[in-house]
């Protein structure tokens, strides 16, 4: 197997410098299915887009409907990244009716959109925490496999390669997901050890990890609390063994602490916090410096001087999120699938400052007097009581992730006003909005 994934890492990452063609300044446009558009919000984000068009400011857009008020993000829904791969799999659908198509796993973490291409006949080989659903053996190199946006691991591409099935012509991996593998290998090229902060089963880490380990040693943290763990390895404070212990699957084959943790780089997966990451590269360089007694300039002889590898989508939807919760409110609804790792962040912020409710979709929304809040802690749906207060002006906070279709918004939105009888129409409301900013 090992031989196996060498030749697919050349094959894949580096033949015809494939991973180097990406444009990333000049963003396509895509063809979305219309049942995840929304004429009424793509109206809002191309009035906002035209009055910022360096995106500087991230103040919500507000709409006043009378009894109720609705502040909308600045930044929100679908990304460059899930746009491309939306729209790849269902022209795939399109043009090849007579052929059987799979995808690896969820082709984004969405609902609608996963049980949409699911009604038209495509089936996921994986679930989302890699178990299998269709056993390898039953595909055939006739088979069309599509490899979704969070990408996937050489493991996986070797099997692929090995049945005959084309590894490119079917590939939607994020184009800066593949940032991170080319950030990771150079590292790694450099004589770095490589860690990856991000959530050990979530797909787009598997993969980050497994491009990563085949070039240099690589290493999983999952948030600073592990960090700190980490650094008494660092510090040589803990043996190696009861590191194998506490990093149980999160370090790669022949991982040696001793060794591998004198010089480390720092990437993550492209959905993590920023603040969580710029955290954790401070923390291990600090103690980097500490232990080593390092001057500035020696810095680099231990630790790489790695730049932030999130994607652009969450650096818009967060800094949005902050100006978001900036703003006084009475609660805060927050659109998404319940695995989405950029939607929970995105919640979190918002449950730092205010009563916030997690929803996959408007039917959450039971009534004026109940919602049906997911709890990203205990991981399950929750019914809340009198979510909305009783008052003259009500004020919510709305947003949501980077895999949330536009469609869903408007409907939250709409049925969230039509709780208010006396409330103005949304129509009429988002048309005086787009006048006044003109």
């Amino acid at each position: 197997m090992k031989e196996d994934i060498g030749q697919t890492i050349l094959k894949y990452r580096f033949a015809n410098g494939r991973t180097e063609k990406r444009n990333f300044k000049k963003m396509k446009s895509f063809s979305i299915p219309s049942l995840f558009k929304s004429d009424l919000i793509s109206r809002v984000k191309e009035v906002r887009r035209l009055s910022d068009k360096l995106k500087k400011n991230f103040k919500p857009s507000v709409f006043d409907f009378g009894s109720v008020e609705i502040l909308l993000s600045r930044h929100f829904g679908f990304c460059y990244g899930v746009e491309n791969a939306v729209e790849t799999a269902y022209k795939i659908i399109e043009d090849n009716p007579q052929k059987r198509i799979f995808l690896l796993s969820e082709m984004i973490h969405n609902p609608a959109v996963n049980a949409d291409l699911l009604d038209l006949g495509v089936k996921f080989v994986q679930d989302t925490y890699g178990n299998q659903l269709v056993a390898w053996d039953t595909l055939t190199k006739e088979d069309i496999v599509i490899i979704p946006a969070f990408g996937t691991t050489l493991e996986v591409h070797a099997i692929l390669d090995k049945i005959g099935i084309d590894l490119y012509a079917y590939d939607t991996t994020c184009p800066f997901v593949e940032k991170v593998w080319n950030r990771a290998n150079q590292i790694g090229q450099n004589k770095y050890t490589v860690v990856v902060h991000g959530k050990p089963s979530h797909e787009e880490t598997k993969a980050t990890f497994s491009h990563s380990q085949v070039v240099t040693p690589t290493l999983i943290v999952k948030d600073l609390e592990q960090a700190k763990r980490l650094a008494y390895y660092i510090r040589k404070e803990k043996s190696s063994q009861e590191f194998y212990e506490e990093f149980e699957g999160q370090y790669s084959q022949g991982f040696d602490p001793d060794k591998d943790l004198q010089r480390i780089g720092v990437v993550n997966q492209t959905t993590m916090l920023a603040i969580d990451t710029q955290e954790i590269v401070e923390y291990l360089k600090a103690e980097i410096v500490q232990f080593y007694q390092l001057e500035p300039h020696q810095i680099t002889s231990h630790f790489a001087d790695t730049r932030d590898t999130l994607c652009y989508a969450t650096n818009d939807n967060q800094s949005a999120t902050y100006g978001l919760i900036a703003e006084e409110a009475d609660f805060a609804i927050i659109a998404g699938g319940y695995n989405s790792s950029n939607t929970s962040h995105l919640v979190d912020l918002c449950q730092e400052k205010l009563p916030s409710y997690f929803i996959k979709s408007a039917e959450k929304l039971i009534s004026e007097k109940e919602i049906l809040h997911f709890d990203n802690k205990n991981k399950e749906e929750v019914l809340i009581h009198g979510f909305i207060p009783q008052k003259a002006k009500v004020r919510v906070l709305l947003t949501c992730g980077a895999s949330c279709p536009d469609a869903v918004i408007e409907e939250i939105l709409r049925k969230l006003v039509s709780f208010f009888p006396e409330s103005k129409d949304v129509d009429e409301v988002v048309e005086n909005w787009s006048l006044a900013q003109n």
